[in-house]
């Protein structure tokens, strides 16, 4: 079954039973939640069914009470209550049109992709799975997919032909998230094998550091960049003063939303 044949499915059930879940279409269809997420995206998008937190109905239904306590939550998320989504949104709006942007693997940069699959003529380069499968129904995005082996357990492409697969880019920002940030370390994590993230940090004009402040101070045993590496890092509200002086120290540009 293609993709247009499980999002007409999905429609239907819809129709049918007036809601389904995440979850049960993941199982359904054997595939994963990003991507069955990624469906209701679009599907809602061309007005064809209403998400809510955890799965959608059809578009006006009149919810449950409990649906509707999770059509608020799901409103709240998407208005970005919360920290990684606001951050995703604002790191988006420094995405124009004509740029070439690197993603990095991580929950944030998901995020971010799912924040530009409705923008034309932008070129992303990502080592992500779940991003690149996020965008590539646009075909107004050149998507660029580093090769290498795939890391099952982040779902993303390392080693030395993804590395090789970023020879020769210049792009004009990178995304990048963290396990852990402190400003005499950088950007560490509980991983093994990122040197990717060096890589592309090299191709880019400018690395934003997207994370939230529950990140800072935490001290992974490998580090993926160092801050002079890194241009800007761009957190949420709950930064801790101390965590703000210490960041202004090394000279790097802290955006705060």
């Amino acid at each position: 079954m293609n993709s247009f044949e499980r999002r007409n499915k999905i429609v239907d059930m819809v129709n049918t039973q007036g809601s389904v879940l995440v979850l049960d279409l993941s199982n359904l269809f054997g595939i994963s939640e990003v991507t069955i997420r990624a469906d209701l995206r679009l599907l809602e998008e061309k007005g064809l069914l209403t998400r809510f937190h955890g799965g959608a109905a059809r578009p006006g239904s009149n919810l449950t009470e409990s649906d509707n306590q999770e059509v608020i939550l799901e409103d709240r998320y998407q208005l970005a209550s919360d920290p990684k989504k606001r951050i995703a949104k604002a790191a988006a709006a420094l995405i124009k049109e004509g740029m070439t942007v690197i993603l990095d693997s991580g929950s944030t940069t998901l995020l971010i992709a799912e924040e530009l699959v409705n923008m034309n003529n932008i070129t992303v380069i990502t080592n992500s799975l779940p991003a690149a499968f996020a965008l590539s129904d646009n075909k107004d995005i050149t998507l660029v997919v580093c090769g290498g082996t795939v890391r099952h357990k982040t779902h993303s492409m390392h080693g030395t032909i993804a590395e090789r697969s970023l020879q020769g880019i210049c792009a004009d920002l990178m995304f990048v998230g963290a396990d852990g940030i402190d400003a005499t370390n950088g950007i560490t994590t509980f991983n093994e094998g990122y040197s990717i993230s060096s890589v592309m940090a090299a191709a880019a004009h400018k690395v934003i550091a997207v994370l939230d402040a529950s990140k800072f101070n935490r001290r992974g045993f490998n580090q993926v960049l160092p801050m002079a590496k890194i241009h800007c890092v761009m957190t949420d509200s709950e930064i801790a003063e101390s965590d703000i002086a210490a960041l202004t120290e090394t000279g790097v540009e802290l955006e705060i939303v």
